[in-house]
């Protein structure tokens, strides 16, 4: 305590020897100089010279707290508050309100740190009173609730032309549509989908509701995971109104969203491959054998598709071809197959030389005659047709001659004798056929 008061005790020494002694004795030193020389002190305020000196000197000081003040007035800053949230208030479950800007930029007005006060109060944003007003177009101002009065601010845009409209509630079908179904497993299908209602009430202005053509719940087949086969139920599916050009119109949809159920399924069918040799070999080549890395394949599409399908036609072009070759091929889906189980096939085609070979007695089948017309030969002669084969000795010495076919085609014939083509095939792919009677007679009677 005592080296306390010491302390005090100095300090208060320091500020009497160094600041009130000098000016004590300043003030009296100026009391005595104007009592001595007062009628002096007078005459030296009326001088010209004095009174211009004076008048400076005042005009500095003025001067000087003008300018204080104009630079306090320039230090104000200003801050622009963007993109503030418009809230109207309005009875919505009554009216459709048109030309209401959604956001509101804010410019506020003050000193670095009212503007730094107003930052950490909270307001509520920028409103619009339109309780009271009747349907029609109006336009009214956009107000800041703002929380100091010493802050000024200015919004832009200050004011706002708005149309009323009467709110009229319509209802209407639902429909669905189904988002990047392309990005479904091409192995499954989306058989049917079931909402759990078909209608919907939608509201708004009246010529809004004209605009409405479909009203749609979008099914997004991104938004759902690990999709297999069976029943998939979805809810919160959003809706939107579409009108004839299929561009969105803005109306309310009650309710917002709905509840989906997606029969998902995996068509599949398995089928041979139908292995086809295209072009002609070297001279004096014949195939001994084809041989596929696989016999069948599994392709996936629609039923209705998959029902069509009963072989996989697959081409290999065997050119010119003087030696065995392996092809890898890949494997084509016909229209309407999504997926095929093998993508590829590798086919090893084994040649031989050839040998030729006559079949004779090979009945000929007339096809494609109308049903009212029946047609027989005209001669014994034009009855059976001699088919050449080409082929492999071992595969010629096993040719099964009931694989053998020889037709002529009696399509758009009437009756009559004529003299037609033969045309002769076979199932073996591996030989060629040709038919030794190029053209036989033909009678074409009615039933």
């Amino acid at each position: 305590m005592k080296k306390i008061s010491n302390m005090i005790k100095k300090i208060l020494l320091f500020f009497d020897k160094w600041l009130i002694t000098p000016i004590t004795k300043g003030i009296l030193s100026f009391t005595d100089f104007t009592k001595n020389n007062g009628k002096e002190l007078e005459k030296f305020l009326n001088k010209r010279q004095t009174l211009i000196v004076l008048s400076l000197i005042f005009a500095f000081v003025i001067f000087f707290v003008v300018d204080q003040n104009s630079n306090t007035l320039v230090n104000k800053q200003a801050e622009v508050l963007y993109n503030r949230p418009v809230v109207a208030e309005y009875n919505a479950e009554a009216y459709v309100i048109e030309g209401l800007p959604t956001t509101a930029d804010i410019t506020l007005i003050g000193s670095k740190s009212q503007l730094y006060i107003a930052r950490q109060y909270p307001n509520n944003g920028v409103s619009i009173d339109l309780t009271g007003l009747k349907p029609g177009s109006h336009k009214v101002s956009l107000k800041y609730n703002q929380s100091l009065s010493s802050i000024n601010y200015k919004i832009d845009p200050s004011s706002a032309t708005i149309v009323i409209y009467e709110k009229v509630p319509e209802t209407r079908e639902l429909n669905y549509d189904i988002l990047h179904q392309d990005h479904l497993d091409k192995k499954l299908a989306i058989d049917n989908v079931d909402l759990n209602r078909n209608d919907v009430i939608i509201k708004g202005a009246e010529y809004k509701l004209k605009e409405v053509a479909t009203v749609k719940a979008l099914i997004d087949i991104d938004n759902i995971s690990n999709i297999k086969a069976g029943n998939i139920t979805l809810s919160d599916i959003p809706l939107i109104a579409y009108d004839s050009k299929g561009k969105p119109v803005d109306v309310e949809i009650v309710p917002e969203t709905v509840e989906a159920t997606l029969k998902v399924s995996s068509p599949s069918k398995e089928v041979e491959l139908d292995i086809t040799p295209i072009g002609d070999l070297a001279f004096g080549k014949s195939i001994k054998s084809i041989t596929a890395s696989v016999s069948k394949v599994t392709i996936y599409g629609d039923k209705k598709i998959l029902d069509t399908i009963n072989k996989l036609p697959v081409e290999i072009d065997v050119t010119g071809l003087t030696e065995s070759k392996d092809y890898n091929i890949n494997l084509k889906k016909p229209s309407g197959i999504r997926d095929i189980s093998s993508k590829t096939v590798n086919i090893k085609v084994e040649l031989d030389d050839v040998v030729t070979k006559e079949i004779e007695g090979i009945r000929i089948t007339p096809i494609n005659l109308s049903a009212d017309l029946k047609a027989q030969a005209a001669t014994e002669a034009d009855i059976k047709a001699t088919v050449v084969v080409k082929g492999s000795a071992d595969v010629i010495a096993s040719l099964d001659e009931n694989s053998i076919s020889a037709t002529v085609d009696l399509k758009n014939y009437t009756e009559g004798e004529y003299e037609v083509d033969v045309i002769v095939s076979g199932s073996d792919i591996r030989v060629s056929y040709e038919s030794k009677t190029k053209r036989v007679r033909i009678k074409i009677l009615p039933k």
